[in-house]
């Protein structure tokens, strides 16, 4: 729980434009102080004499050129944010403006640009010596070569940020790495509860705000010390109101009086929900990409199908049984969590795409196949589920498409999805 608290945060950072560029600078003022230590070292003499001119046009060289190069990064990383919120969904800024390879390059050039001007300062003042000379020309072309390295590998990953196919990986990946946090065995490392008994202690908060992460080590130890168990009424992705329950402590010792405000700096609440820990939200920015690319001015059939099919794959990996020996145990002894819902799963997933493709029968079609994917699961609540929007799906179609072939071609996928769920409900008996 503490690995996912720390990953949470780092997340969070990768977020701030300015995080990664402020270090870097920080490195570079440190580089050029360090370089002054050389010249304490003995041996002076069996280091090259370079020359103070050599190396301030090296310095003014990479100064002249990095605030440019710099300046014009942050230009094409804004068109590729742009780009990625009108094309895409604008719930995907967050995941384009952490990308890594993005923020390395502008910290490299704004880095380079401070290591220059304050080489050239350092210079001018005659702060170093024969040694520190020597090491301040390595270090100007270990930059310099650095600097072109990540220039050339930035040009490459720009060409492709923001772009629709770059935007759907991230948050295809994204979404992914949230459900590895909801294992069906161990919900958030919790245990896993169907139902919330009745009875004990609610807590509620004050602010408003959507639950970004729960500390569910921090209620573990609370409950541990407290001699209590803790069961979570609001997940990841709530919107939180003072009248929302946030959890309920069923205290083993009635006549116990629990300080319960501690409890509640294990919520994270924000302006917005994010990926990080919630599933669901990034079904449903898959599935705003998938709507949009359906609208009359984009008309982009091709874009909806692939998401259809990545959301199906997500689901069925997600809820594919596992050996017993291969099961997550749950971390925390404490801590109740209810699994996610199948039915809200699919209904984030496919409500959308469902009513703006209903016209499409290629779209309807794949529909229906990627939902029979599901159908074959072991899990009936997945399957009926999924049987459920596979009909609604069907009867849209039924009443917006009107030429006869197409709407034949989405009943024959309907019909295979039924005989599907049909045979696997026979095998399981």
């Amino acid at each position: 729980m503490i690995r996912n608290k720390i990953k949470f945060t780092i997340q969070n950072l990768q977020e701030k434009l300015w995080i990664k560029p402020l270090g870097y600078a920080f490195l570079a003022v440190l580089a050029v102080l360090v370089s002054h230590f050389a010249d304490s070292l003995p041996n002076q003499n069996t280091v090259p004499d370079i020359s103070i001119e050599t190396i301030e046009k090296l310095l003014t060289v990479i100064s002249a050129s990095m605030l440019g190069v710099a300046t014009f990064a942050v230009a094409s990383m804004v068109s590729a944010y742009a780009s990625a919120g009108g094309s895409a969904t604008p719930r995907a800024f967050t995941l384009i403006i952490s990308d890594g390879l993005s923020q390395t390059a502008l910290s490299s050039f704004i880095g380079a640009f401070i290591f220059s001007i304050v080489g050239i300062i350092a210079i001018k003042i005659g702060y170093f010596a024969v040694a520190g000379r020597f090491v301040i020309f390595l270090l100007t072309i270990s930059i310099f070569a650095w600097v072109v390295v990540t220039f050339v590998r930035w040009v490459d990953n720009i060409a492709r940020l923001g772009r629709m196919g770059n935007t759907i990986e991230k948050v295809d990946t994204a979404t992914r790495e949230a459900f590895q946090l909801w294992p069906r065995s161990a919900p958030l490392g919790g245990q896993p509860v169907d139902k919330i008994p009745e009875g004990g202690i609610d807590l509620f908060s004050e602010q408003f705000g959507f639950i970004r992460q729960i500390d569910t080590g921090r209620l573990n130890q609370w409950a541990k010390d407290n001699d209590a168990f803790i069961y979570l009424q609001s997940l990841p992705g709530a919107f939180i109101h003072p009248q929302r329950k946030l959890l309920t402590v069923q205290s083993v010792s009635a006549n116990t009086e629990l300080d319960m405000s501690d409890l509640l700096g294990a919520f994270d609440l924000g302006d917005r929900r994010t990926f990080g820990n919630d599933p669901r939200f990034g079904l449903i920015a898959m599935s705003e990409i998938g709507s949009r690319a359906l609208s009359p001015g984009i008309n982009d059939p091709g874009t909806a199908i692939d998401i259809v099919i990545r959301m199906s794959r997500i689901i069925r990996d997600w809820n594919s049984s596992l050996p017993d020996d291969e099961l997550i145990e749950p971390e925390l002894e404490r801590v109740f969590v209810t699994p996610l819902d199948v039915n809200d799963v699919l209904e984030d997933s496919y409500a959308a795409i469902c009513r703006d493709g209903v016209g499409s029968a290629e779209v309807g079609i794949w529909i229906q196949k990627s939902l029979a994917w599901l159908v074959q699961t072991e899990d009936p609540d997945l399957r009926n589920a999924a049987c459920k929007w596979a009909n609604l799906s069907f009867k849209r179609a039924q009443q917006e498409i009107t030429f006869e072939h197409d709407l034949e071609r989405v009943s024959h996928a309907h019909e295979a999805l039924v005989e599907l769920s049909s045979a696997r409900i026979t095998t399981t008996r």
